[in-house]
């Protein structure tokens, strides 16, 4: 915290003592009305109830307690898993003001210790507090003392031993409904399966509590999927087409090496690029994770430790170089680009090596059977997502109970077809070809080696093994290297062939190759995997997307009044040490620009500039657009 609790809760809050709801929304957030199911769980929780809300990226969770806190009376309680997101939304929450604090591992003891002093002072209306500070038994004792009106259990999912980032801490927190049984619990979360929702209601004894579900589509991110071929090219034609070389993105990868690399080639490409990964040291991750918070447009290359809780509302593209374990990881992770609703896009890139690897990870993990089995349920959910010959965003949602229509018109599978043929005869070849060159010790070769027999070319290896002399030696040379990888990682994909990656990749038959081989099974392929760079395919188009999904910039950029607010915004938030959309997101700067408010009642109609912020920015704002009038 930057410094005392010097933010009270205003007269704002204070004479609506008990208000209605919708009050609180206009005259504290700026907003004229609720959005989606907001309003039935906003009053479910004011009058005493408890719950979980499943409610995707951007969908408006956040004031889903906060509105509540400020309704009733006594301190809201909100528990979230990350420090710096704590930081942000105090820094959100002062703006409106609204009196908010943090408690965490990184505070000093003095700044704890003033932290404390203004709970038992009852100077505090929203407090943010990690999980393993809320279940220590002082802080439990000190709001015992106090009237508390709601917890609110923020990225929920965290509970659950099937979530996709499960916490160990956050198990504590069913000392809650034990310590609290008469307080709100509301728990909330944009990702979780059928599974982890009900682990989260048995983990915060939430019972019989209704579950409130507002959908889990982003339909403003454009989804797409490539096979990994040529990945900087790929990326690069990705960024190009996303965001025009500028505005923010994330590039998720694998490993903590492949992080520096590629941050160190789009630097080299021109690009501010920064990385993230849990092994650098900690000055060293605050300093990248608060450029990046503060509205820099920069590129983030990371690992998965990288990005739960980003509050920053304008990133405008999310890559992955590698194959995510689930659909509930991907999901998460592509989810924090186009918070604002603005056109987003994703990309993953993928290899067979990513699936063979994945598998052997769960085979050889101690987990218990019946965990490794649902991981491998949701492992080859996320093969199926990748390998999608329909739509992937209708595939991704039927793993969170939803199903959505047959073309959802954005994604790269709906907006460019593929078309698919009868592979069989190509997935025998390559079969016949991985089953005969296998060594008498019973070893067997990799793609490289394979590709080479059936593609007839006489290699010293080839010469070594005699493998010139085979049947099949040759009868592939009506495809390419290319195509044949094709072939392979789909026969991959679909488990007829496994690559053993403790062997140099070596290829290995499945019981599911026999039915393929003996003509039972029909393989459809991808006819573009055959004929086409996967460069060209839909989701590492080089050439430019649709207008609607691109937006890296805002649309109003380029307009003098819209980009001479943008430059106030970021005096304002240079002085004030936040990020600009912590003072105003784009949207509202934006709205400004369009309608040109002439007073401060004018500016107060506009969305998003509740009663504290016309206090602090009228003044401002104002002396800006009048300087651009006419």
């Amino acid at each position: 915290m930057t410094s005392a609790i010097d933010t009270m809760l205003d007269d704002t809050a204070l004479e609506l003592a008990g208000p209605d709801p919708a009050q609180i929304l206009h005259r504290v957030f700026g907003h004229p009305g609720f959005r989606g199911r907001q309003e039935e769980i906003i009053r479910h929780v004011v009058a005493g109830g408890s719950g979980l809300v499943l409610m995707p990226t951007g969908g408006g969770k956040s004031l889903c307690y906060q509105v509540p806190a400020l309704c009733r009376e006594g301190l809201g309680v909100v528990v979230s898993p990350l420090i710096a997101l704590m930081e942000d939304q105090v820094a959100a929450m002062r703006q409106q003001g609204i009196a908010a604090a943090a408690l965490h591992s990184d505070l000093d003891e003095e700044a704890a210790r003033e932290v404390r002093r203004a709970l038992a002072q009852g100077e505090v209306k929203l407090l943010y507090v990690s999980p393993e500070r809320l279940t220590l038994e002082g802080t439990l004792s000190r709001l015992q003392e106090r009237r508390i009106a709601l917890f609110a259990v923020d990225e929920a999912h965290c509970v659950s031993q099937w979530g996709h980032h499960f916490r160990p801490e956050y198990r504590g927190l069913s000392v809650l409904a034990e310590r609290f049984p008469g307080t709100p619990r509301l728990a909330l979360t944009a990702t979780a399966d059928p599974r982890t929702v009900a682990d989260i209601l048995r983990q915060l004894s939430l019972g019989d509590s209704p579950v409130f579900r507002g959908g889990f589509d982003r339909p403003n991110i454009l989804i797409g999927a490539a096979p990994r071929e040529q990945e900087r090219a790929q990326l690069r034609a990705f960024v190009r087409a996303a965001s025009d070389n500028s505005g923010a993105g994330i590039v998720y990868c694998g490993t903590r090496k492949k992080t520096e690399q590629t941050a160190e080639w789009l630097r080299a490409d021109g690009l501010d690029a920064l990385c993230f990964h849990a092994g650098m040291d900690a000055k060293a991750k605050r300093a990248a994770h608060r450029r990046f918070a503060r509205g820099d447009a920069v590129v983030m290359a990371a690992t998965i430790a990288f990005g739960m809780g980003i509050d920053r509302p304008d990133v405008r593209w999310v890559a992955h170089t590698d194959l995510p374990r689930s659909p509930e990881s991907w999901y998460q992770e592509i989810g924090r680009s186009g918070r604002d609703g603005a056109p987003a896009r994703a990309l993953l890139l993928y290899g067979a090596g990513d699936i063979a690897f994945a598998r052997h990870r769960i085979e050889g993990s101690p987990a218990p059977a019946e965990q490794k089995r649902i991981e491998r349920s949701r492992l080859e959910a996320m093969v199926s997502i990748a390998e999608a010959a329909s739509c992937r965003r209708r595939i991704l949602l039927r793993c969170f109970g939803e199903d959505g229509p047959e073309n959802c018109g954005a994604c790269d599978v709906c907006l460019a077809p593929p078309r698919l043929f009868d592979g069989t005869v190509a997935a025998q070849k390559l079969l016949s070809a991985v089953l005969r060159t296998r060594l008498p010790s019973g070893g067997h070769f990799g793609l490289g080696h394979v590709l080479d027999v059936l593609c007839g070319r006489l290699t010293a290896k080839v010469a070594q093994f005699g493998h010139d002399r085979l049947s099949t030696f040759g009868i592939g040379k009506d495809l390419s290297d290319p195509a044949w990888r094709g072939v392979a990682r789909q026969l991959v994909a679909r488990g007829a062939l496994d690559v053993a990656v403790e062997n140099h990749g070596e290829l290995v038959p499945t019981e599911a190759a026999r039915p393929i081989l003996r003509g039972e099974a029909k393989v459809m392929l991808r006819e573009e995997a055959l004929s086409a760079p996967a460069a060209k395919r839909g989701g590492g188009r080089g050439e430019r997307a649709p207008a609607a999904a691109r937006g890296a910039e805002p649309a109003m950029a380029g307009d003098p009044l819209f980009d001479a607010l943008r430059a106030w915004r970021k005096r304002e938030a240079e002085e004030q040490g936040v990020a600009p959309f912590v003072i105003f997101h784009n949207s509202v700067l934006e709205a400004i620009a369009e309608r040109r408010p002439a007073d401060a009642e004018d500016l107060a109609m506009i969305p998003g500039v509740g009663r504290s912020k016309l206090e602090r920015y009228a003044d401002g704002v104002l002396k800006v657009v009048r300087g651009h009038a006419g």
